[in-house]
């Protein structure tokens, strides 16, 4: 009787629990440390400005109202938000990113972001994310007054809302300006010697500032208009079209208009709205100057966020110091 052998069958190993644990927790490789400092945009700070300016305004302003505050309370105060702002803007970059990286993909702006090109896999970018998570809620529980931790947990869902926003509606920048700018409560509490919140001061100025955001945002966001169309999303680009320039004008007025009301109410000086003038010349005149077909205009005209932000906190600040030395108050 002949000898019958049998070939061995193929099988795939699936890797063990313990592999795939070791590899997700692995030591970050030199690429993968510089995808997670892209996924943070640490290479591009304008989100961290746009988150701290308003936080900074909002302490300013809680120093012109309450003389007894200290110059270096207030500093200190504002010199904390720093870092915090830092993983504000971080966490929300990098969420962004993994609820995007299909979209990011197809987009000629952003295909070149870590996850699309495979600087890093997503299980270590939710790892990462993961991280950076706990570690927040840690700071804010440690670090934040109470009210100031409550306005704060009010838009956390919005992290997680706002990534999805352009598979199902234009109006994206609306929870971008709510989260991003809720500081304008939370420096105010901080700092408060009196533990008073002046709402009816700070909605006005927050509801402004939210203005500012669907400005800039909205143009920035024509420089992804064909690629939009092409994948069939939604951004509020698409929405205005060309009447941006004008709705956007509209916009910002009430920005101005608002933070004018906001610092009326506050008692705020001349300091005060001669920078809010000047940004507004500076802001409209970028604006009546943008071109929302060239790319390069639209980020331009984004790139001008910051510098109108730092020239509002100028005026806050230079108007609390004049008050305090028209009115022979120590600083």
């Amino acid at each position: 009787m002949e000898d019958m052998t049998f070939p061995l069958l193929e099988t795939k190993s699936t890797p063990t629990f313990t592999a795939t644990a070791v590899s997700l927790l692995a030591f970050p490789t030199k690429t993968e440390l510089q995808g997670c400092w892209e996924l943070c945009r640490l290479h591009n700070n304008i989100g961290f400005w746009v988150v701290w300016l308003p936080t900074a305004w909002s302490i300013a302003m809680v120093y012109h109202a309450q003389p007894e505050l200290s110059a270096h309370d207030a500093l200190l105060r504002a010199a904390i938000y720093i870092p915090l702002c830092f993983g504000v803007k971080s966490l929300i970059m990098t969420i962004d990113d993994l609820l995007d990286c299909d979209i990011d993909g197809l987009v000629e702006r952003t295909r070149n972001r870590p996850l699309p090109r495979g600087a890093i896999s997503l299980e270590r970018a939710w790892l990462f994310f993961g991280i950076q998570a706990v570690l927040g809620v840690y700071f804010a529980f440690t670090t934040l007054s109470t009210i100031a931790l409550f306005a704060s947990m009010a838009v956390w869902p919005l992290y997680i809302i706002y990534p999805t926003c352009k598979r199902w509606t234009n109006l994206a920048p609306i929870p971008l300006g709510l989260m991003f700018k809720v500081g304008i409560f939370m420096g105010w509490s901080d700092l408060s010697l009196d533990g008073v919140v002046p709402w009816r001061t700070l909605v006005p100025i927050y509801l402004g500032a939210c203005l500012w955001t669907i400005t800039y945002e909205t143009v920035y966001q024509h420089q992804d208009k064909i690629d939009d169309m092409k994948i069939g999303i939604n951004s509020p680009a698409l929405l205005c079209r060309e009447h941006t320039i004008p709705i956007c004008f509209v916009t910002a007025l009430g920005f101005l208009g608002l933070l004018t009301y906001g610092g009326t109410l506050n008692d705020q000086g001349i300091a005060f709205y001669v920078s809010v003038a000047i940004a507004g010349v500076m802001l409209l005149t970028a604006l009546l100057r943008t071109d929302i077909d060239f790319p390069s205009n639209c980020k331009d005209f984004f790139l001008l966020t910051p510098l109108l932000g730092q020239i509002i906190l100028g005026g806050f600040v230079a108007d609390a110091v004049l008050h305090r030395w028209e009115e022979g108050v120590a600083f």
